[in-house]
């Protein structure tokens, strides 16, 4: 009973090792690494990816993985967060704000 306790209890802890993924750059890590770090993600697909790049250049966007065969919409949405292409986070653009017409000064009224 104890073993089996041990055999379970070091299964889930891999179950949970990849739950908590991290951001892979797919231009950079060699086909294991990709595959450790994304779900849905074999060595087979992880292979594909790497043979893309090479062969078609580095991914510009998270987007152009789809080009890879075996890689669809739902699988990038599951991974969107921890696909790097660049070594550098992504960050946002702040919102741009109109800037608005100055106020009129109003005209003081003398009276009469």
């Amino acid at each position: 009973m104890k073993k089996l306790m041990k055999k379970l209890l070091l299964l889930l802890s891999l179950f949970a090792f990849n739950a908590f993924a991290t951001p892979v750059n797919v231009n950079t890590a060699d086909a294991k690494t990709i595959s450790d770090a994304l779900t849905g993600i074999g060595l087979k697909k992880a292979e594909a990816i790497v043979k893309y790049r090479t062969e078609k250049g580095l991914f510009k966007t998270a987007e152009e993985l789809t080009n890879v065969k075996g890689i669809g919409e739902k699988t990038l949405a599951k991974n969107k967060k921890d696909i790097l292409v660049s070594d550098t986070p992504a960050v946002e653009a702040p919102a741009v704000v109109e800037p608005q017409p100055a106020a009129e000064p109003k005209k003081e009224t003398k009276p009469k």
